[in-house]
């Protein structure tokens, strides 16, 4: 844990735990070391409800650390039917313990990938033609608004983990998906036929994935500091853009993408030689933002539509509700920020307010939270992708 520190006295950290052998080891691993320095470790256990019997799995996890002395609880998911389902399991598993660690105050969540994980990445990234960052593989550390994500175990063998569950007597679940043939994961898993993560080809393979991060790091000191100097993102969600300190380099460009990605609620980057065609031009739109002058906005007609505004919902990708009256929607501002005074309109123009979030009763505009118009809300910029880097 000592190198994604600091984690200062008494640390209080989230582990999400599926039940299998790798997040159990993770959980009793992180609970020692944090009640050793006087802190404690909370299970999220997340019930994707996929398959029959999943409740009772989540359950039989959460007696099983409660009996250990560990703190856990389970979270349900309701994941409508339909494609990519593997896809959606995992990025509703990490949006529901993204907002417990920030409802309970918990700014770590340690999540149980492990040095074999992490070669299937690289390989299965290198197989769809990656890039350099794509072929780095799973970072040990990333920023979301609510909590940092951290994974200690990338550099462990799945044999040590399953040898300290059987030494303390712990039979764990298994997900019968992890070697189903019909998910992509589970056929180059049993391509390389190494269940323990011991052999050349899983070693291998990680130590590339490493070699890569640090050429990633290496390239994101420079994308931040291009970035701080180009760049001057504003809390209504819309970037002032320095075009000749961004440059033209292949740092601008990665610059530029990561903006785009921010300001358009995605949660990747568009392809790099897009960017370049868009940086030559040096305006228009792509990804659903807008390239005007010294300004990248969100386009208005890329907003999506009117959700329902409960605590917690992330309108457009980007920003999320924290408090609303009852009954409300959020959807874009549209066409009535025409008719704001110009002394209102705090130096934006009319089409970076028609992208703003406003919250309505039905047809009837209630308020603008990031202008301060209204009173019955409060909104934040939290883009799905994360922080600008």
């Amino acid at each position: 844990m000592a190198p994604l520190g600091p984690f200062g006295p008494a640390p209080r950290v989230a582990i999400g735990v599926s039940g299998g052998p790798h997040s159990l080891a993770l959980m009793f691993l992180a609970s020692e070391w944090a009640r050793a320095r006087g802190g404690e470790a909370h299970a999220l256990i997340v019930d994707h409800g996929l398959r029959p019997g999943s409740d009772a799995e989540a359950a039989w996890a959460a007696c099983l650390l409660r009996a250990q002395g560990m703190p856990a609880e389970i979270l349900t998911l309701s994941l409508p039917p339909g494609a990519a389902v593997q896809e959606r399991a995992r990025a509703g598993r990490m949006a529901a313990m993204l907002g417990r660690c920030d409802a309970l105050g918990l700014p770590w969540l340690l999540l149980g990938q492990h040095r074999s994980d992490q070669a299937e990445t690289v390989l299965f990234r290198a197989l769809r033609g990656s890039g350099d960052a794509g072929l780095a593989g799973m970072s040990p550390v990333r920023a979301e608004a609510a909590a940092l994500l951290l994974r200690p175990l990338l550099g462990v063998a799945p044999a040590r983990l399953e040898a300290l569950l059987t030494a303390r007597g712990i039979v764990p679940l298994r997900d019968p998906s992890n070697t189903h043939p019909r998910f992509a994961r589970a056929r180059l898993r049993a391509a390389l036929a190494d269940a323990d993560g011991l052999g050349p080809g899983i070693v291998a393979l990680a130590e590339a994935g490493a070699a890569f991060g640090r050429r990633r790091a290496r390239a994101a000191k420079s994308l931040t500091e291009r970035l701080a100097e180009a760049v001057r993102l504003r809390p209504e969600g819309y970037a002032w853009l320095d075009a000749k300190a961004l440059g033209t380099d292949r740092v601008a460009r990665l610059a530029l993408a990561s903006l785009l990605r921010l300001l358009s609620g995605e949660e990747h980057a568009p392809a790099e030689d897009a960017v370049a065609a868009f940086l030559e031009r040096g305006g228009g739109t792509l990804h659903g933002v807008q390239w005007s002058g010294d300004r990248l906005y969100r386009e208005p007609a890329a907003c999506a539509p009117a959700i329902p505004a409960v605590p917690g919902a992330v309108w457009d990708g980007r920003w999320q509700v924290v408090e609303a009256s009852a009954g409300l929607t959020i959807g874009a501002f549209g066409a009535a920020s025409s008719a704001l005074e110009r002394r209102e309109r705090g130096g934006m123009s009319a089409r970076i307010l028609a992208g703003l979030p406003a919250l309505w009763r039905g047809e009837t505009l209630q308020a603008v939270p990031p202008l301060g118009i209204g009173g019955t809300g409060e909104v934040v910029f939290a883009p799905r992708g994360g922080p600008l880097s």
